[in-house]
């Protein structure tokens, strides 16, 4: 299977986590094994990889180009059940976790998988090609539903003129394919508006697949579950693609570092909190040389925590 996918943020991804050559790690999100290859390139025989992805085109690509490797296991799953995986495979704590949220080249390239506004398709949307397909949301969610998961998930400022658009067409005939919900998406918003930030259609493309997927609950899920799984010392770092993961892994990532909440008058710390972790570094970006021959790099983010001694 041709699986096309260029890892963003590459080398200060890996450089993020500090690999130890007999350490155990786990790439949460795999797809076409990118980063992962990277990891597993700098491991000792006594060291371990874990991939995961909930994409099966993703698992059969793996196996292809991973499998072979002693000190892989490729596992289909989503990474917010990581504790799950770990469990079945032995393994109680790892010395680092990577995940990168982006949808991967291979998905926004194959038509029929439904997630670009460029080609004509099902809309489909499903990342583990389970589950209801974007088509049966926009077939059975009401008005306001529709126009809560466009405002929330896509920030999208004219969500109510599409989710009452998304009403009445479908009330003479379902929207099943991708560039008839485009065209669609483009007729609800004032010409002077199509005119700004790309394509009109990518932030309800965008807000559609947060829902299908569930991406921002099993983020928030996940980013608990992987933290707690991390040895002392150990790192997670993670890669986003729009605000709304970006603000939740900065903020989760500063709650696990906050100590004392006493008011400054205290004179000595009565709640006995103490920092879970400290950041390595705020936050990076693509270089000018990976924009250059990545554009779908641009707006990534690498942020990393790391967790400190228990």
């Amino acid at each position: 299977m041709e699986f096309s996918h260029k890892p963003v943020l590459l080398t200060e991804a890996i450089d993020a986590l500090e690999i130890k050559l007999g350490g155990i790690y786990v790439d949460g999100t795999a797809g076409g094994g990118g980063h992962s290859a990277e990891i597993a390139a700098r491991l000792s025989a006594g060291g371990r990889l874990i991939c995961i992805d909930q994409d099966p085109d993703a698992i059969s690509v793996l196996r292809e180009r991973l499998g072979s490797l002693p000190q892989v296991t490729i596992v289909q799953e989503n990474f917010a059940r990581l504790d799950t995986v770990l469990s079945r495979l032995g393994i109680s704590s790892v010395d680092g976790i990577l995940v990168d949220l982006g949808v991967s080249s291979h998905q926004l390239d194959t038509p029929e998988r439904g997630f670009s506004f460029h080609a004509d398709a099902p809309l489909d949307m499903r990342m583990s090609q389970r589950g209801p397909t974007a088509a049966e949301l926009l077939r059975t969610l009401d008005e306001r539903s529709l126009s809560r998961i466009l405002s929330e998930y896509g920030e999208e400022r004219y969500a109510r003129s599409i989710a009452r658009n998304i009403v009445r067409t479908r009330a003479q005939q379902p929207l099943e394919t991708t560039l008839a919900l485009a065209e669609l998406v483009k007729a609800s918003i004032p010409a002077a508006a199509r005119r700004e930030g790309g394509h009109p259609a990518r932030r309800t493309f965008q807000a559609l697949r947060i829902a299908v997927n569930g991406e921002l609950d099993m983020l928030s899920t996940g980013l608990d579950v992987m933290f707690g799984l991390l040895n002392p010392s150990g790192r997670l770092a993670a890669i986003t693609f729009h605000s709304l993961e970006d603000r939740m892994v900065k903020q989760r990532f500063a709650s696990w570092c906050e100590g004392c909440v006493c008011p400054p008058d205290f004179p000595v710390c009565v709640c006995g909190r103490k920092p879970r972790a400290r950041l390595p570094f705020k936050v990076k970006g693509p270089s000018a040389k990976e924009l250059e021959e990545n554009p779908r790099s641009r707006s990534a983010k690498l942020r990393a925590v790391e967790k400190v001694g228990e």
